[in-house]
């Protein structure tokens, strides 16, 4: 699907802990290991010349691991990596059941990430992922989109807001870039493009 989104002619890919889970007939519930999602990652940057940014889960472990994590998607070619804030083993955003660690854990693992990076000197970019909105709070959710980007992270990343009046609130109160994950039959309303700009 990498080649599909380069020959259309998008700027960059994403390579989704779901997709790789599918393409092996498995649930995205932290079934696959860092090596085989690095080796995906790998895989996929040498198959196409735009920018992977890639879905590092919760970096597979601690604060170490997400270290690792970074370091090992970097030297497969991804341009971009997405450390999440959720307990392992993890589940899809959109679904029911998910937990987040607490905000101390999900800072460490962040600060590990960005470290990784500056060690390495590397320029991989860190989407920094909380789904803390479905488990504690808006509230928290931002909050830590705030201390990640703090942090270092380049992209933030509150999971699953269920309307748009919380999509817009997160707009608003986070800064730097974000991302949003608009699915169907997901949590988080599908808009257009010109309105997810605003």
């Amino acid at each position: 699907s990498a080649k599909l989104v380069e020959r259309a002619q998008l700027p960059l890919t994403f390579m989704s802990g779901f997709s790789v889970a599918a393409s092996k007939a498995l649930p995205d519930t932290g079934l696959l290991s860092y090596g085989e999602m690095v080796e995906q990652v790998r895989e996929i940057c040498s198959a196409v010349s735009i920018p992977v940014i890639a879905d590092g889960d919760t970096g597979y472990g601690n604060a170490i691991n997400a270290k690792r994590t970074v370091k090992g998607y970097a030297a497969a070619g991804a341009a971009g990596v997405m450390i999440e804030d959720q307990v392992a083993p993890k589940r899809c955003g959109h679904t029911r059941g998910k937990e987040v660690v607490g905000r101390e854990e999900a800072v460490a693992r962040m600060r590990a990430a960005v470290d990784a990076r500056e060690e390495g000197e590397s320029d991989i970019v860190i989407v920094a992922r909380t789904d803390a909105a479905k488990c504690v709070s808006l509230e928290e959710a931002i909050e830590r989109a705030k201390i990640f980007h703090e942090l270092g992270a380049e992209i933030t990343f509150v999971e699953a807001p269920v309307n748009e009046k919380d999509m817009e609130r997160v707009a608003r109160e986070t800064p730097g870039a974000r991302l949003v994950n608009c699915l169907e039959g997901g949590d988080t309303p599908i808009l257009p493009p010109a309105r997810l700009e605003e």
